[in-house]
């Protein structure tokens, strides 16, 4: 094996470690919070030693950070990616609001990180917050508003004030699934089996295909589209999350 192959095997092996890795502590802070996590049942589920994890990631405040930045930044490329569909403003708009509500229920890890987050933030605790809304959100906002104002110019989507139609769509998701407890005690159904939730995404998209459309038949037929191409997805595995390993180094700790 020449010089250049054994430095690119050492490399992949590195990047692949340092994935098991990333996995491991999404799943780990995801289910017990940054407080309830523990390094060793992270190490054992990446299948390395502590010397190793600490190699890649100097301390557990160090691997969550990495963690959370990995799940926003796979969020943020897929977010992006609907936005610059080949499409009308009308139909990238709807199929942000359905990319959204699909998350919301398929990408867990990411959910319960972020609610964690808001939590310390609330308490005062320190956080992660800022650098996520100040790289992630905010840029997210200014893409949506100019899809948006596209199609209020365009005459396509109704003039009203571009953050009504955000919380028309995007509130409308996080009260159903933050009043998923109350609805299965007061109507007598279940709003996250799967059932209920493929009802709920199609009527949420076919009933902005009629609101803020100024034409109700092409919104009717837009939503019809966005609903036909984009089908119910499954949950998020982890293991086959695409993760980040920029910076990586080769492997060089000695497992004891």
């Amino acid at each position: 094996m020449s010089l250049s192959s054994k430095g690119r095997s050492q490399a992949e092996r590195a990047d692949q470690t340092r994935s098991r890795i990333l996995a491991a502590a999404i799943r780990e802070f995801s289910e017990s919070g940054l407080a309830g996590a523990r390094t060793e049942r992270i190490a054992e589920a990446a299948g390395v030693n502590k010397a190793l994890l600490y190699y890649y990631f100097h301390g557990k405040d160090e691997l969550y950070s990495a963690a959370l930045e990995a799940v926003v930044e796979s969020v943020r490329a897929n977010t992006f990616a609907v936005l610059d569909a080949d499409a009308g403003a009308g139909e990238r708009f709807l199929s942000i609001v359905l990319n959204h509500f699909d998350r919301m229920y398929s990408y867990r890890a990411f959910q319960n990180l972020m609610q964690q987050e808001m939590i310390r933030l609330h308490r005062g605790e320190s956080n992660a917050m800022r650098p996520i809304a100040e790289n992630f959100m905010r840029p997210l906002w200014e893409r949506v508003h100019a899809v948006v104002e596209e199609g209020i110019v365009a005459g396509e989507l109704i003039p009203v004030e571009w953050t009504q139609l955000i919380y028309a769509g995007l509130g409308a998701n996080v009260f159903y699934f933050l009043s998923a407890p109350m609805t299965k005690w007061s109507q007598g159904f279940d709003p996250l089996v799967p059932s209920s939730l493929e009802a709920r995404r199609r009527v949420a998209i076919e009933f902005l295909g009629q609101a803020i459309f100024v034409d109700r038949e092409h919104g009717a037929k837009v939503a019809a589209r966005v609903l036909s191409r984009t089908p119910m997805p499954l949950p998020v595995e982890i293991n086959n999350m695409k993760i980040s390993n920029a910076g990586a180094e080769p492997e060089q700790v000695r497992r004891r």
